[in-house]
């Protein structure tokens, strides 16, 4: 993706971020565009975080530079930022009602008593809590607090907003309603979210965009189908998703290019006893190591071509319970990565 420099909201040129001896963010060239659901995935440790934290100026860059639409951010302290941050623990004052938790920042601004309470409650009613101004904290529940942290970081109008694995606190249906509700109100709104996760499927559902991270490294960034179905590397194929990686040994035995490349489970299927591949794909015989039963599907983890281990997630009902099978796949199926790393 080519951003020219009105459509960039956020670059990194070059940055780094040292403590002591441990290089957390280790030169980082990014563009974020304008409007743009950006997820930044990774596992503990990545570096994700902390260039999150150097956009929204808790931390500043050892060296390399920074823009927030087009203008220096190195320095600039965050409340001179026009950037707001939810964080995964909310940051709520318990003490507080809702309707002035979400009107604190403008309060610190110098906004009237009057003026400041009427965008809190548009900025509830934003996030569906029209009404919810008078409880505390404590009586709420936790994707409704999660709601009051988005609510009192929207009312100042940010131009980028940072999330910082903030559903991460909340149990899986309640995640993956929010994860809608996310994706939905940037839309409306239109301004540029920036979401830190350790979960790929949260990335890959709602970001336009995702940079994956191993490090302190972007190791790939693209559109989620472009990162799952084309990893670039051994790391992002196993990090995003499953995948079976195929070394040159066993791809060549299997007849496929000698390259280190990428199989998606889901892209394998069962053959009937008396079924033939297709003319475009490859089959291979393999025995059934273990069977796990996940409701639609079956994943199967086999052994193929003598010791190498193939998983295969198949629909449940075309597993009969068989040591003994034939997997086949499309040729188009396999990614060929540029590397072992």
């Amino acid at each position: 993706m080519s951003l020219t420099n009105s459509t960039v909201a956020v670059r990194f040129e070059n940055v780094s971020r040292h403590f002591g001896t441990v290089r957390a963010v280790d030169n980082v060239d990014l563009d974020i565009a304008r409007g743009e659901f950006f997820a930044m995935l990774g596992p503990s440790g990545s570096g994700k975080t902390t260039c999150l934290r150097l956009i929204a100026g808790f931390e500043q860059p050892t060296s390399g530079h920074i823009e927030i639409f087009g203008e220096t951010a190195e320095g600039v302290p965050p409340y001179r930022r026009n950037v707001n941050t939810v964080f995964q623990d909310y940051a709520l004052f318990p003490h507080m009602n809702v309707l002035d938790n979400v009107s604190y920042g403008l309060m610190v601004r110098g906004i009237s008593r009057e003026e400041r309470h009427a965008k809190a409650e548009a900025a509830l009613a934003l996030v569906k809590l029209a009404g919810y101004g008078a409880r505390r904290p404590g009586q709420l529940s936790g994707g409704q607090r999660q709601r009051v942290a988005l609510a009192r970081a929207l009312v100042n109008e940010p131009s980028v907003l940072l999330l910082d694995e903030p559903l991460g606190a909340l149990d899986l249906k309640l995640r993956e309603q929010m994860q809608v509700e996310l994706k939905t109100l940037q839309r409306k709104l239109g301004i540029t979210f920036i979401f830190v996760t350790h979960d790929q499927g949260e990335a890959l559902s709602m970001a336009d965009r995702v940079a994956i991270f191993s490090d302190g490294k972007i190791v790939q960034v693209g559109r989620p189908v472009d990162v799952y179905e084309r990893p670039q590397t051994r790391f992002v194929a196993d990090f995003v998703g499953s995948s079976n990686v195929l070394s040159p040994d066993l791809a060549a035995k299997l007849g496929l290019a000698a390259r280190w490349s990428s199989l998606r489970p889901e892209k394998i299927r069962l053959l009937g006893a008396k079924e033939k591949p297709a003319k475009e794909e490859v089959s291979a015989a393999a025995r059934v190591i273990a069977a796990h039963y996940q409701g639609a599907v079956s994943r199967l983890n086999t052994q193929v071509a003598g010791e190498h281990a193939l998983s295969a997630s198949v629909p449940a009902a075309s597993y009969d319970g068989s040591d003994t099978i034939t997997l086949a796949w499309p040729r188009a199926a396999v990614h060929i990565m540029d590397g072992e790393a």
